[in-house]
């Protein structure tokens, strides 16, 4: 049986939303949260790709330390009531990653001695794959905790949706690097040869870097190396619990943009081979929602002057391309739907006029994504 998004919402513990930028990604994943608060669930919008006006519109920071619950006056204005309740966090990747500093170092002293490290704040956030840990970091963590019945994870904006699950192993591959080894300290070094290079290096780049630079550099990489093993083993963990089908769903968001379909099944096939459950596509900015659009017919009108004549006649222009568009989405959804079978679901969310930046469109929107799917199929186009 084909799953719809209000059964996600209601029976799984991490629902991640995939996709490019400028799709409309999270204000579908925020409207997928505020859904689940209405009905009851304790929920936590976690974005990586904070909009200034959807943290406006929540009535939170985008620089919080840690999650922040909506307020009373706009959980009631999105139909939220008890037991429901929404905390978002526009996550800021520092926070986190001084927490996986605080829990891997031991030694308290190291461990604050290298957030101090200006090294290691500005390296932090320069090393390829960083932002993506630290949601994927973040996400664990919560789950551990057990504080929500539900996060809706809004990921990194990337060509590719996956992208945020290699992080892990990017910070991982630079730490092990041949070129992160050499600027190790000399007496961390292992065989005579290395250590003897290393200890060439550092003449070489106290030359070039200073001494003070230099030696933080090398306090830098002499304790982040030790936690090295913890961020492998968490890494690993945060993949397995994502490949929970029982707990865990993944949507892509997408347009019907020329590029959709490759983009679209490109993004389903890595799930099927990290072994991922992908669970739909949210088709945004879709014209193939079923409506009741007329022609503008001429004859409607009785007689009528050259003037409203030439004005029916540029709408039903418009008309004509518009309906165009509304078949070319429709077969897109037809074209989903088949692919995805009876183990997913495919859904179309209109534009809205306005757009959804305002507490009225998001909950449009949420409202739309929690109907039961209808095959495109029923609602075939009005003749030109």
């Amino acid at each position: 049986m084909t799953p719809s998004i209000a059964q996600l919402v209601m029976t799984r513990r991490v629902i991640v939303c995939g996709g490019s930028g400028g799709v409309g990604k999270t204000t579908t994943a925020t409207a997928i949260a505020i859904a689940a608060a209405q009905r009851g669930r304790k929920v936590l919008a976690l974005t990586v790709d904070p909009s200034k006006r959807l943290a406006q519109t929540l009535g939170v920071d985008r620089n919080a330390a840690a999650p922040t619950s909506i307020s009373a006056e706009r959980m009631a204005e999105a139909g939220i009531h008890a037991p429901g309740s929404l905390e978002a966090w526009m996550l800021d990747p520092s926070v986190v990653a001084d927490r996986l500093i605080e829990r891997l170092v031991t030694d308290t002293t190291e461990a604050h001695r290298l957030k101090g490290n200006r090294i290691y704040r500005q390296l932090s956030r320069l090393v390829a794959g960083t932002q993506e840990y630290m949601a994927m970091e973040a996400l664990y963590r919560f789950l551990e905790e057990g504080r929500y019945d539900l996060i809706v994870l809004d990921t990194p904006p990337s060509r590719n949706a996956l992208d945020f699950l290699l992080g892990p192993g990017r910070v991982a591959a630079f730490a092990d690097g041949r070129i992160f080894q050499l600027f190790l300290p000399s007496d961390q070094q292992t065989g005579f040869f290395r250590a003897a290079a290393a200890s060439i290096l550092t003449r070489v780049n106290n030359a070039i870097f200073g001494e003070q630079t230099y030696g933080e550099l090398q306090e830098f990489f002499a304790t982040f190396a030790n936690i090295i093993v913890g961020i492998n083993r968490n890494a690993s963990q945060m993949l397995k619990t994502l490949q929970n089908p029982d707990e865990v769903a993944f949507l892509l968001v997408s347009s019907p943009a020329a590029e959709a379909m490759v983009e679209a099944f490109y993004f389903r096939r890595k799930c099927l081979e990290m072994e991922l459950p992908f669970r739909g596509f949210v088709l945004n900015r879709s014209e193939a929602r079923p409506d009741a659009r007329v022609m503008p017919e001429v004859s409607a009108f009785g007689e009528v002057d050259p003037v409203l004549g030439s004005a029916l006649a540029k709408l039903q222009r418009l008309a004509t391309l518009e309906l165009a568009q509304v078949e070319r989405d429709r077969k897109l959804m037809d074209e989903l739907t088949t692919e995805l079978g009876e183990d997913a679901v495919a859904l179309a969310v209109p534009a809205l006029a306005n757009g959804a930046h305002d507490m009225e469109g998001l909950m449009h929107i949420a409202t739309i994504l929690m109907e039961e799917p209808v095959p495109v199929t029923e609602h075939p186009v009005p003749a030109a």
